[in-house]
């Protein structure tokens, strides 16, 4: 993702100023542009936090959750906005994020996608819309790769049901004599497999008909975008939490 967000910043006129890897990146001390295939942008590669804010107006974060924490921590410290897309994050974590948008701006995101932010508006009207009598049902499909399940972004569809339905709870899988469904369910699924980017499939069941409401990632990059086009929305705003949907308006 780092590379992506590299390419596609030089190309979009952002100034890059800074560079983190992890301390066992084999990409430490090499020229962040020439990695990402950008060219020589005279930035290095570096894992100290307070080294690549140095000059930054914002950062953009794809790591861990641990990671973050450094970010945030630094960030405020150096009054730097943060675009965040890592995901699985902890409530240690989760209460950094409040903290710190209470002195620089912060947004975080589990999917940076403009098109899974319309996605997740378009659910929570369709399950408002259709009441009770449809029943939700998620299913996700990513890479064989992929460690976490369900995805982020599977969370945060359910999340946009359950806000728009209230009294809605998750269950992830379903094995055995589970008995009928509950009409308090959301089911989430996940499918693992060859190199798909990121599928994600809201059905709504109803009597006699069904909606399925589709989002299909067929090129990383697209996370980079949104990732960017909320750096550039983030820039010079006062301090708080924002959303992928405060980028698009």
């Amino acid at each position: 993702m780092g590379q992506s967000i590299v390419r596609l910043a030089a190309q979009e006129g952002f100034s890059i100023v800074g560079a983190l890897a992890s301390p066992q990146s084999p990409h430490l001390g090499r020229d962040v542009g020439e990695v990402a295939g950008a060219g020589i942008l005279g930035v290095a590669i570096g894992d100290d936090v307070a080294s690549a804010l140095l000059g930054a107006d914002v950062v953009i974060d794809f790591s861990r959750p641990e990671a973050l924490s450094r970010v945030l921590t630094v960030a405020r410290r150096k009054n730097v906005a943060v675009v965040s897309g890592t995901t699985r994050l902890d409530a240690d974590t989760e209460k950094k994020l409040d903290e710190a948008s209470a002195t620089i701006p912060v947004l975080w995101a589990p999917n940076t996608s403009l098109g899974v932010q319309v996605l997740a508006e378009i659910v929570a009207e369709a399950v408002r819309r259709l009441g009770l009598g449809f029943d939700v049902e998620i299913v996700e499909t990513h890479h064989k790769a992929k460690v976490d399940s369900p995805s982020g972004t599977a969370t945060r569809l359910a999340d946009a049901a359950r806000d728009a339905r209230k009294g809605l709870r998750t269950v992830t899988g379903r094995e055995g004599n589970v008995g009928p469904r509950a009409a308090d369910e959301i089911g989430v699924f996940a499918v693992r497999g060859g190199d798909v980017i990121g599928d994600h499939t809201v059905h709504l069941l109803g009597p006699g008909e069904r909606l399925e409401l589709t989002h299909r990632a067929t090129n990383r990059d697209l996370f980079a975008r949104g990732a960017l086009r909320a750096a550039r929305y983030l820039f010079g705003k006062p301090a708080g939490r924002y959303s992928m949907a405060d980028v698009l308006g």
